[in-house]
Formats: C-alpha cells, sequence, structure tokens
C-alpha cells in the first residue's frame, strides 16, 4: 500500500480534479491518497493557505487555476518546495486553442455558469424523475431514451446519469406476465434500449434487496430457473422489437451511460 498527500487546487467546486484525480488513481493498485480538497481559490490571500498546507504535508499537487498570477504563484512554491506540480487542463486547453486558433476567456468555474446548457440538464432531471419506473408513459415520446430492463438492472440510476448529462431518460421495468404499454410499443422515433443481467448476478442482487428488505425470499424473483427464463424472454423480446441490448452485468452505471450516449449519439448523427 502506497500512502501519499494529494493537493487538489480549484478555482472552482473542484469537481473536474476529483473526476480526473480518480480515473487516474483507478490505474495504479495499492495507491492510497490522502486529499486536500482546495476550492474556489481565486485570490492569493485564499491560496496562501494552501501552500502552507503543502509544505506541511508535502505531496503531489494538481490544479485547475486559469488566472496566470495565481498559478505562477503555486508553481514557483512548488519548485522551492520541490514537490510536482500538475496543470492539468493545459493539454486540453492548449490542444483546443491552436486546433480554434483562439484563446481561452480564463473564467473560473466557467462550466456552471447557467447558461443554456444548464437548464436543459435540469429539464432532463425532471423529465427522468417524472417518469421513472413506468410513471407518466404518456409521455414517453418526448423522452431521448427509454430504457426497458427487468428488476435490478439498474434502470433508474443510470436514468439520473444521463439527465445529469442532458438526456431526457425514462425507464419501464419489464415484468414477467405484464405486457409492455402499448404507448411504449408504438413508439417508433425514441431510442429504446433493452437491459439485462446475467441470472446468477440477477439473483445475488435480488436475495440482498429482499434481506434489506426484511422480505421473504422463497419467492420466483430469486429462483435462478425463473430467473434465467425471465433473462432469455427479455432478451427474445429485445431482439424481435429491434433494441439494442446492453448486458449490465459486469458494467457500472458509468459505463452502462457511455454505452448509451454513444448508441444516441449514432442515432442523431444518422438523422443529419
Amino acid at each position: 500500500m502506497t500512502k501519499f498527500h494529494l493537493h487538489l487546487v480549484s478555482d472552482a467546486t473542484g469537481d473536474t480534479l476529483l473526476s480526473l484525480a480518480a480515473a487516474a488513481l483507478v490505474q495504479f493498485e495499492g495507491a492510497e491518497p490522502n486529499r486536500h480538497m482546495w476550492t474556489m481559490v481565486r485570490s492569493k490571500a485564499l491560496l496562501s493557505p494552501v501552500i502552507a498546507a503543502i509544505e506541511k504535508n508535502p505531496g503531489l499537487v494538481m490544479f485547475t487555476l486559469v488566472d496566470h498570477h495565481l498559478r505562477e504563484i503555486l508553481r514557483e512554491e512548488c519548485r522551492r518546495l520541490q514537490i510536482p506540480c500538475v496543470p492539468v487542463l493545459d493539454p486540453v486547453l492548449g490542444a483546443l486553442e491552436n486546433f480554434l486558433g483562439a484563446e481561452s476567456r480564463e473564467m473560473p468555474g466557467r462550466q456552471h455558469v447557467m447558461d443554456a446548457d444548464y437548464f436543459e440538464r435540469i429539464d432532463a432531471i425532471q423529465f427522468s424523475l417524472h417518469h421513472d419506473d413506468g410513471q407518466a408513459v404518456d409521455g414517453f415520446h418526448r423522452a431521448d431514451v427509454i430504457l426497458v430492463g427487468i428488476s435490478r438492472t439498474s434502470k433508474t440510476p443510470t436514468c439520473m446519469y444521463l439527465a445529469n448529462r442532458g438526456l431526457k431518460a425514462a425507464n419501464i421495468p419489464l415484468v414477467p406476465g405484464i405486457p409492455l404499454p402499448d404507448q411504449l410499443m408504438q413508439l417508433d422515433d425514441v431510442l429504446i434500449i433493452g437491459l439485462t443481467a446475467s441470472p446468477d448476478r440477477l439473483v445475488q442482487i435480488r436475495r440482498n434487496r429482499l434481506k434489506y428488505l426484511n422480505q421473504e425470499e422463497d419467492t420466483d424473483y430469486v429462483d435462478i430457473q425463473s430467473v434465467k427464463e425471465e433473462v432469455v424472454n427479455a432478451r427474445r423480446l429485445f431482439g424481435q422489437k429491434g433494441w439494442p441490448q446492453i448486458d449490465v452485468t459486469r458494467r457500472s452505471i458509468e459505463e452502462t451511460a457511455a454505452a448509451i450516449i454513444g448508441l444516441h449519439t449514432q442515432r442523431m448523427e444518422a438523422k443529419t
């Protein structure tokens, strides 16, 4: 186990830094950082305690500061302390400046400005909440994507993740013996995706769910043969309807959402 101090310095909320650091750290088995999160650092006065903390607990420094003066102060202090200091957005900004032939605006927290994209995400979140688990089916025609899946295939969290990416995502459960609503079956201009998982994994998740709810476990809901039949029927239905299928057994919610976003992008490009 390798323990170390990791200082994340941002002039905004630090979400970008956290995501980048997390994505990089998973590639290093046994790395255990002690994260020091410094957010909304937009003045020399606010930067001073950050530098003091770095000196007290030396470690890798990653930052997203757009103010040149603050950047130089931080870099100079890190050089003095002989500590690595990484401006994580510089390669991306440099590439965009070269490609676009323009300089960046250098505005802290620009990604959090309440612009049209922000309000589209809020609208998408409200839509997904209102159309979760088969609710308000009459409004499904306004969806960007509809997820149809058997129980415990992470339909709701996946929809919420997609909504945070600006996609209006609805979902509806596929329950044995209960037909899907006619409104869904009549949609031909909305991306519908089927979600499945391996029967063994589904049984495991469902048993844990029943234990959590203190409910009886001797039901078809967790019977392996019944679940196998459920999965087979779901895959058959998805194939008959021509709906793309995603097996979520070994996928995180983020990976499932990424695959869905890819399918949605392909669909939109095919229309243009």
